[in-house]
Formats: structure tokens, sequence, C-alpha cells
């Protein structure tokens, strides 16, 4: 079962009594589970049996599957299948189209898993049907619950979840019969075991003063104690001077991970409606980001001007980032198990993403120029950046970058470009680049701008700069900004 579903728990609730509503609700906690938790069926599948319709002890295997033969629960009254067929019939039929979204899960596998009894006779193909010998009904009274899964985690909780809801039923209520699973290997030599069902619990702590600061009111560490016990996170103990309240994890409450969930449940206990609404003690207004906002307007600029506004993936491989750019590789946030080579490390610039826009639309019309342009964050390495009091490694930097493609070479496009911006961003030309246009059109008279802000531009030493060999040579200019403090 190494090649499809690796892991099985098991466990046994004797003498159970089920009426409609009861059976209806074992149905749908099954459903439930399977949709969430189970996340469709892919980590773990429940399968659940009349005892008394099959005997042990039982075995979970992986098999070819045409060697998998038996009737199952849908479709009803057509005879046995082989598994090959039954996840064909699944696939097409509109009767079974409940089952068809789980049939992709092991379709393409080599070996179907199957729970089989001590005659071989199949009690589930899981993680798709069950088998129709050993289906339960209302005159059920001893249950089989297997679940097949891919984390052994996810198997014990949804497990121990769902013994818990319906052992109540039970002749002697919340008893339930555990099952040893035993794994064997070629030589059916036992290499692993564990009994099942685990129903393990576990503790958690949260400061008193997080959980009143969280919801919001002023309960004793007593309190708190008491509202623990009263929604099962008992027994609650107080710890170092009634500071910390720790709690016990109940198996049903796979949900409680974190501090921020026993304050929830503190809040829920208290009573949503009895937390006081009060005026914030700090009056403030909120107000977009000033990067963010800038940004906004440059778009809504840039985009008057012609330019389609692109949105790239931040991850890259390396040979995008700086190969292909005839650019040294130097130092990058680097993942550190990619799930290919496509996504090696976080962008340092922008432009990768635009050439491979320009790329993969060679089919559209160029005849009158391609204009892209994006605003976003690069990623970029800072051993001295701090964010809340941690040195993180690194800092994100906004950027602008636009690219021009057509019939020409359009450097007078792209040069026009930079012009407008620093316009809007109410930078003025340096007057020895600007020479003398802005007296020539008059523009200079009514051109805003900041006190000590100016730009120019000059040709870029391609063969010096670091970035100059991803331009032709002659082609390359730099954009430098002076400020008041430089």
């Amino acid at each position: 079962t190494d090649q499809i579903r690796p892991f099985v728990v098991c466990a046994v609730l004797r003498d159970i009594t089920f009426n409609q509503e009861r059976y209806n609700s074992f149905i749908d906690l099954q459903d439930q589970l399977h949709r969430n938790l189970c996340r469709q069926r892919t980590l773990v599948a429940i399968g659940t049996h009349d005892l008394d319709a099959i005997k042990g002890p039982f075995s979970y295997d992986a098999r070819d599957p045409k060697d998998i033969k038996f009737v199952p629960l849908t479709p009803v009254d057509k005879g046995e299948f082989v598994s090959s067929d039954l996840l064909k019939f699944y696939e097409t039929e509109p009767e079974a189209k409940h089952l068809k979204p789980y049939v992709g899960i092991i379709k393409d596998s080599p070996v179907y898993p199957v729970i089989l009894d001590s005659n071989e006779t199949v009690l589930s193909l899981p993680p798709i049907i069950n088998g129709d010998h050993s289906k339960i009904t209302l005159d059920t009274k001893n249950v089989f619950i297997e679940c097949t899964a891919t984390d052994l985690t996810k198997a014990n909780i949804v497990l121990d979840t769902v013994v818990t809801m319906f052992s109540e039923y039970c002749a002697k209520p919340y008893s339930v019969e555990p099952v040893t699973v035993q794994y064997e290997d070629a030589s059916e030599a036992i290499v692993n075991s564990y009994v099942s069902p685990a129903l393990s619990t576990r503790t958690e702590k949260a400061k008193v003063e997080f959980c009143n600061s969280l919801i919001g009111i002023n309960l004793s560490a007593e309190e708190m104690r008491n509202l623990c016990n009263k929604v099962q996170l008992g027994p609650a103990e107080l710890l170092e001077n009634d500071t910390i309240l720790q709690i016990t994890v109940p198996p049903t409450r796979s949900d409680i991970l974190h501090p921020v969930d026993i304050a929830e449940d503190i809040g829920i206990a208290y009573g949503y409606n009895n937390i006081r609404k009060r005026v914030p003690t700090t009056s403030t207004v909120g107000g977009e980001f000033g990067l963010n906002q800038f940004g906004d307007l440059l778009r809504e600029e840039i985009g008057r001007a012609g330019y389609i506004e692109v949105l790239t993936h931040g991850l890259c491989s390396i040979h995008d980032n700086f190969t292909a750019l005839r650019r040294p590789v130097t130092a990058a946030v680097s993942l550190s198990n990619p799930a290919n080579v496509e996504y090696q490390v976080i962008r340092t610039t922008l432009l990768p993403g635009l050439l491979k826009t320009l790329q993969h639309n060679k089919s559209a019309s160029f005849t009158s120029g391609f204009k892209l342009f994006e605003i976003s964050d690069v990623v970029l390495p800072d051993d001295k950046h701090v964010v809340t009091d941690t040195i993180v490694g690194a800092r994100n930097s906004r950027r602008l970058c636009a690219v021009y493609a057509g019939p020409t070479s359009g450097f007078e496009i792209i040069h026009g470009l930079v012009d407008r911006i620093m316009t809007l961003s109410e930078v003025a030309p340096d007057p020895q680049y600007a020479g003398t246009d802005l007296q020539a059109s008059g523009e200079g008279k009514y051109r805003v701008s900041r006190a000590g802000w100016v730009y120019k531009i000059q040709a870029l030493d391609t063969e010096t700069d670091p970035n100059g060999q991803t331009y032709f040579p002659g082609r390359a200019a730099a954009i430098l900004l002076t400020t008041p403090e430089a």
C-alpha cells in the first residue's frame, strides 16, 4: 500500500442501536468529515461495515485493478464489477455523479487499495465506495470502522472523531473496542504495529492576560478555568501564580491548536452578547498607505499613455532572474525546496516577467508597438532590515518596469514615459539635461516641482555597470535622481 494509501486505522463499536435519525446523522458525519478534514477524501477515506456480516482478521492491501471484483453499494442491482470497470462507470453514468470527483484520486495508479476480510470478501475500495456485502442498515448492531489515509495523524483524528461522536449509542455508552494494526513486509514479517483508535489527549497553555485582552473582557483566572470546564476543555489548571491557564484538549477537539483557539472558546462560554461594547482608547482615522496610493495614481496615468498593466509571478528561476539577463548570479532570497525549477528565487527585478509576457504573446500584432508595464515589489537581501525588532534578512522594494516592443527601436517612447512619470512625481529635470526645452515651450513656468528634487538621464556604461550587459551597447541609459539630502 506504500504506492497508493500507506496508512490504515480501525475501531469497533459494539451493541450500537440505530434508528432512522441516528443512521442519517452517522452518514452525514462521514460526509462532513470527507468534505473538510479529509480534503475530499484525498487525505483520509472512511469506511463503515456491519461486523456481523464479515469475518476477521481483516487485511488492507494494494492489488492490480483487474484482480479486485465485488458488488459495490452504487450502482444498485447491477451485480459484480471489476474495479477498473467500476471507475469508468462512475466517470460516465449520471446515477454515480456524486462519486465522480473521487475517481481521479486512484484511477491512474497501477494498484488500487482494497479492504478484505479473512474470506477475501471485498469490504471497500477506498477512497471510492464500500461493498454491498457489509453495508450498514438500521438492524446493524456491531460496526467496524476503517480509515485509510495518506497522513496517519489525520487518520487518527478522523477515527477519534467518529468513535467519540457515536460511541454514546452503544449499549455501554462511550465504550470503544480497539483494533491492532500490523504492517507486514513481502516475507510476511511484522515490521510495525499500533493500536487504534488513539483517543489521545494533550495540554495547551494560554496567558490569562492574553485571553482577556483578545476577547475584551476582564475575568479572573478562576472564572476562566470554570468556563473552560464548561466547554469540555477540562480539567483546566492554573499555573505560575494564576497567570497561565492550562487546558486539556479531548479527542473531539482537534481544532484547538493555539492560545487564540482557547480564547475563542472562553469567549463563546462567556457569551458574545455579554461582552460590553467600548469606544477604543485611541481615536485615529484610517487611510491608504502612501506608497500604495502613489502606485495606484501612477498606474492610472501610465495606462492613459497606452501601456497595458501586467501582474507576473513573484517567484522565478535563477536562469530567468540572472543568467538570461546576462547578469552575474548574486544573493537572492531562495526557496529551500522549490516545487520546480521555475520557482527557485524571489525576483530581484521585474524585467524577466515582462520579457516572458512578450515571449508568450508573440502571436499578437506588434505593428503599432506593444507597451507593457508593471508596478510590484521585488525582494532584496538585507541583513540590517528590521521588522518588529527582528532582523528578517530581506526587504521589499516597490519597483516600476515598462517595456516597448515594435517595428522600431522605440527608445524615445520609453524616454518620454520616464519624463512623464517624473513630471507627475513633481521631480524637475536637471537644467543641463533639459537644456532650452522648458524655456522654449514655456512649460517651465507652470511646472510643479519639489525643491531640491531633480533628475537627469545619462548614457549607461554597459562595460562597467553590473547590469549593463542586459542592454545593447549605446542603447541604455541610467536615471539619476538628486534629493535634498544628497
